[in-house]
């Protein structure tokens, strides 16, 4: 069984959180440290939603947040 801690740093409901934790999740574990494999570091969507993602001793940590963009000149 593995445990899933989400730190929600957004404005997002709940229920949004878990969709871009899931599209996470669903891409595999395809990262790869000295602890072994895990959820990607970090993936960004268009609309400026980031998910991070730290592998635990015991856990996988989601980290969810907006980035915001800046436009270049």
């Amino acid at each position: 069984m593995n445990k899933l801690i989400i730190d929600n740093q957004t404005e997002l409901s709940d229920l949004e959180v878990l969709f871009y934790i899931g599209q996470v999740i669903e891409k595999g574990l395809i990262s790869e440290t000295s602890r072994g494999k895990q959820y990607c570091f970090v993936t960004s969507f268009v609309n400026g939603v980031t998910v991070g993602c730290f592998k635990n001793k015991k856990s996988s940590r989601f980290v969810v947040y907006t980035e915001t963009r800046r436009e270049q000149a």
